[in-house]
């Protein structure tokens, strides 16, 4: 470690366990909250009598108001920092997941889903880019290659 400052030498390994928890945390993120429901799909149409088509309007929409909830959590991100914005978004999902489990109305299953769409917002790829980013700095980079392509094993794991 020639060359290399002692308090960097020390800050690495940090780094490296920090981007591999964020790593399998973004697995299991888009697992739940995406890569799941085409596999549930079939299950959740033939125990509640809702038609395919109406049960993947409800996850839509919860992917469009994910899309619509990113620009305050950009602020948010901008404001409170990553760990804040992804743990929030974690208890949401929390909450959303179980009330996507146990919704027994489509109009339940709707809500929920735009419940899950603000939770996607704030643990899916944006707010963990933002940490890499403040994490790594300069050598940004490598930390976002790692955690995208690791991240993308996601949809072998969720979705076989």
């Amino acid at each position: 470690m020639a060359g290399v400052p002692v308090v960097e030498a020390q800050v690495q390994p940090r780094l490296r366990l920090a981007l591999a928890t964020l790593c399998v945390t973004e697995i299991v993120s888009w697992g739940v909250t995406y890569y799941a429901f085409p596999v549930l799909l079939s299950a959740i149409t033939a125990d509640t009598g809702w038609s395919a088509s109406a049960a993947s309007a409800a996850f839509s929409l919860g992917l469009l108001v994910s899309a619509v909830a990113g620009i305050p959590v950009g602020r948010w991100l901008d404001r409170f920092g990553p760990r804040k914005v992804m743990t929030v978004g974690s208890v949401l999902a929390v909450i959303a997941m179980i009330a996507v489990a146990s919704a027994t109305s489509l109009l339940t299953f709707a809500l929920a889903w735009a419940l899950a769409g603000i939770a996607m917002s704030g643990i899916l790829y944006p707010p963990a880019f933002a940490a890499v980013t403040g994490w790594f700095g300069p050598d940004r980079m490598r930390g976002l290659l790692v955690l995208t392509l690791v991240a993308g094993l996601s949809s072998t794991v969720f979705a076989p």
